[in-house]
């Protein structure tokens, strides 16, 4: 069971505790015997769902960013694609030039890491001139082309930011959530020690507080 789904049956579990410790007669004239009335059931019912809000923000954060990371990476390969077409073609017509191929970048190896591939990419684009693009004529690299480098570069970098903006937000909905549930799972811990004591003749009640019978 992954931690989601575990947090999805707590959650229910909780739920159902404190609405059949509320609602439920035998169980709540013995609870309200050690202090846990309506009142303080009531609170419990507050944390839950504030948990419950924490949960379900921090779901939809993480969606977010699962969303975001999938526009950053189909933006990113759009750009690779491109890259390598007119790299390739560029490297083919200026093979004899090796200045030319130092002077936009494309002497050596496409760089891995992402930061240093932009650069080198952001290089090729930019660095193109109106000679090395008459040069480029014969293999179809124009104006446009290169325009459409530089454009598709501003894509990735707009979706790069947005996909570590929803990380972000993601991770401090996670923190916001194990907070949450922090706070309610030591509540809980006490209204079970207290349920305990108060069922304590009555065992097969505390099933209906979501937890099994001691056999």
């Amino acid at each position: 069971m992954n931690a989601r789904k575990s947090q999805v049956s707590v959650l229910e579990q909780y739920r159902v505790a404190l609405q059949n410790a509320k609602e439920q007669p035998a169980i709540a004239s013995e609870m309200a015997e050690l202090s846990y009335d309506e009142i303080k059931i009531s609170q419990g019912e507050q944390l839950l769902n504030e948990t419950r809000t924490a949960f379900d923000f921090n779901t939809k954060e993480d969606q977010e960013s699962i969303e975001a990371s999938a526009a950053f990476k189909k933006e990113k390969e759009a750009l690779k694609t491109l890259y390598k077409k007119h790299r390739k073609k560029a490297k083919a017509m200026l093979r004899k030039t090796p200045e030319t191929l130092s002077k936009i970048g494309i002497d050596g190896q496409i760089p891995d890491a992402y930061t240093n591939r932009i650069e080198a990419i952001r290089k090729f684009y930019r660095d193109i001139d109106a000679t090395i693009l008459e040069k480029l004529a014969p293999v179809k690299i124009t104006a446009d082309d290169i325009s459409q480098g530089d454009a598709q570069i501003k894509k990735v970098e707009t979706a790069r930011a947005a996909y570590l903006r929803e990380v972000g937000e993601s991770q401090d909905a996670t923190k916001q959530k194990d907070a949450a549930f922090a706070k309610m799972d030591d509540w809980m811990r006490d209204f079970y020690a207290v349920a305990n004591i108060a069922l304590e003749d009555q065992p097969q009640l505390i099933e209906a507080l979501g937890r099994k019978r001691k056999s």
